[in-house]
């Protein structure tokens, strides 16, 4: 059973990157001790982790689809619990793969942003898609995994078709958001790369007209300034 630790609060916070002055949500909200006490039916037998319940509580009529208070279905606190069998058998019993919660987050997106690579492949699989717009920010789950550089899953939502210049309300690309959110170092470069390559707009610029080449050396990063300039950008 995995758990992870960068699964943080989603509460936005306004902070200050390089000029930039954005709403941070490290993670989406997984359940607390509050919400998990008030589980019923399939969202106390997903939160317990018992598979048999849940195939039975479907095969009696339970709805797949039931919310708790932030909006979670079934699906979405398996997804937080990485629990890519029960995830297939709540599919399999009429849950929606592409529900999100109050925040507006999918599982695809959740399990980007953990990196979880075994369910993000098994919600793909499942028909969430990659390119769904999701979070407060009007983003996509290729966005959130550029942001923190999560190069494996930016590769798996590449091939899954995640559309590769989508911008957020915060005039962000993946691209953009894997320069100015991110340090800059062998994860951020790799994420970069894999968007450049795929063929992401290497001069589609931020709601201040700066390019990706402009921001990269901007902030000192020079490997970042180099791939985009061999990919096209100025």
């Amino acid at each position: 059973m995995r758990r992870f630790g960068v699964a943080l609060s989603a509460l936005i916070l306004g902070v200050v990157l390089g000029g930039y002055t954005v709403g941070v949500a490290l993670a989406q909200t997984p359940p607390n001790k509050t919400d998990i006490f008030k589980y019923k039916s399939l969202l106390s037998s997903v939160i317990r982790e018992n598979i048999e319940e849940t195939r039975q509580l479907l095969a009696s009529g339970a709805d797949p689809n039931m919310t708790d208070d932030n909006g979670r279905t079934p699906l979405i606190v398996a997804a937080h619990r990485s629990l890519e069998a029960t995830a297939r058998v709540l599919v399999e019993g009429g849950a929606n793969a592409n529900a999100k919660d109050k925040q507006r987050y999918d599982i695809v997106t959740i399990a980007a942003v953990n990196d979880d690579m075994p369910f993000l492949k098994a919600a793909l699989a499942l028909g969430c898609s990659a390119s769904n717009v999701t979070s407060p920010y009007n983003g996509t789950a290729l966005i959130a995994a550029a942001h923190l550089g999560h190069h494996r899953s930016v590769a798996e939502l590449i091939i899954a078709g995640a559309p590769l210049d989508h911008v957020n309300n915060l005039g962000m690309t993946a691209l953009i958001e894997a320069i100015v959110l991110g340090d800059g170092g062998a994860d951020h470069q790799a994420t970069a790369r894999l968007l450049l390559d795929a063929g992401a707009n290497p001069n589609l610029a931020d709601r201040s007209g700066a390019s990706p080449l402009a921001l990269a050396r901007s902030r000192g990063y020079a490997a970042m300034a180099d791939m985009i300039m061999r990919a096209g950008g100025r």
